[in-house]
């Protein structure tokens, strides 16, 4: 086949028969047909992009967005439970000024300077809940017990969310991410439920306010001095939620898998813990499961990789397969843990850029601190081709870690 050709009919996501290696098509694509047509679950096709620059420069552009109900293919219909076309993308601004403004806003709360301020509580919860699985005993499901519930107590925290309705906060992030898991009227009823939720947590804010994210926005303008309305607060606090829980309790599970397959390299992180920032980029970069990828509708024609696309075309942009291009990062197969720089694209590129990522880095780095320092016996209690890929979620994962120490 050569190079620019567009291959027909393959289906999308694809499929991996091991939990932790990356599918063969990803290293195909790239190098024989970095633009692929690929056919969704929904039915619909798509342009599958697999190469770092090519989906750098996609995510990159300005012109190109989220698919909405007006343009492109129905991708919400399976592959990301409603999470680019659905109501709250008709509510968030997805593009232009306004995006912008929205991101400026809510994007104040994870700097830097916050995000240290934040690492003390975080890894408080973090030894928390190592300390509650070490009491029950091992083995233990490491993403159970660490990894699924400490993203949503930090979000539960920076939303002024009261500890008891955590557990809710959780089942509502699984239900709005499902692919096949659960049904599309189960999906909207959960979305409606946490809005009703959202409306009266923010009428409760509004008459008494914390030192929470939330708090803020309600009283916080942009630059043209408006407010956020209550319909914009109620799915920020549901966008919050969705992009920041289930993808970093995943990522959890997945980055201790990788560094505990081959335990040399959690002796590594023991002997020199230094290295726990390069580490958790690696896993990021490394990550062979990590779902569904980035759509973008396109506005107008666009030449890619020597294919052009025309108007219309729904472009999606698998940051995980172009993660592994050789052309920018050198043994891109391999897990190398003080590899620096480390300009990897799972947090996207460009204006839509994940907005959460400071925290997400901060908890990543918080759990393998703590679970260096806590538990350095850690390894993996079942043999690797013993884990099991997540099914029917948005977000790809393991379906459990069992761990013993």
């Amino acid at each position: 086949m050569a190079q620019g050709e567009v291959e027909q009919g393959l289906r999308y996501p694809f499929s991996s028969q091991a939990a932790m290696e990356p599918p063969a098509e990803w290293a195909r694509l790239r190098e024989q047909c970095p633009v692929a047509r690929v056919v969704l679950s929904s039915g619909d096709e798509a342009a599958l992009v697999t190469r770092y620059e090519d989906v750098k420069r996609v995510l990159s552009d300005p012109r190109f967005t989220r698919p909405t109900v007006a343009g492109g293919a129905r991708v919400a219909d399976v592959e990301s439970g409603g999470l680019f076309n659905s109501e709250m993308a008709t509510v968030l601004p997805q593009h232009g000024e306004a995006h912008l403004k929205w991101r400026r806003m809510v994007g104040k709360w994870f700097t830097a300077r916050r995000m240290d301020a934040l690492r003390p509580m975080v890894e408080t919860m973090a030894e928390q809940l190592v300390d509650e699985m070490t009491e029950r005993g091992a083995p233990s499901d490491l993403k159970a017990s660490l990894g699924f519930p400490l993203p949503v107590w930090v979000i539960c925290d920076m939303l002024g969310v009261p500890d008891s309705d955590r557990d809710r906060f959780a089942h509502w992030s699984e239900l709005m991410l499902s692919m096949t898991r659960h049904s599309q009227a189960e999906m909207e009823a959960a979305q409606a439920e946490f809005g009703r939720y959202m409306a009266g947590h923010i009428a409760a804010k509004r008459a008494k306010p914390g030192e929470d994210l939330l708090s803020a926005l309600i009283t916080d303008t942009d630059t043209d001095g408006e407010r956020m309305s209550d319909e914009v607060l109620v799915h920020t606090g549901i966008g919050l939620l969705m992009a920041g829980h289930e993808t970093t309790a995943n990522m959890i599970g997945k980055m201790v898998a990788m560094l505990l397959v081959d335990r040399r390299r959690w002796e590594v992180l023991l002997a020199d813990r230094s290295l726990v920032r390069t580490a958790v980029e690696e896993a990021l970069r490394l990550d062979a499961n990590a779902g569904f990828g980035m759509p973008r509708y396109l506005t107008e024609e666009v030449e890619i990789a020597g294919t052009v696309l025309p108007s219309g075309t729904t472009a999606v942009c698998s940051m995980a397969a172009a993660n592994r291009d050789e052309r920018v990062f050198d043994g891109a197969d391999e897990m190398n843990l003080r590899r620096s720089p480390n300009p990897h694209l799972a947090f996207g590129a460009g204006a839509h850029a994940c907005l959460g990522q400071p925290l997400a880095r901060t908890e990543l780095r918080a759990v393998l601190d703590v679970l260096l320092r806590k538990l350095p016996t850690l390894e993996l209690a079942v043999g690797v081709d013993n884990l099991r890929r997540v099914e029917g979620l948005l977000v790809g994962g393991l379906r459990e870690l069992p761990v013993r120490w």
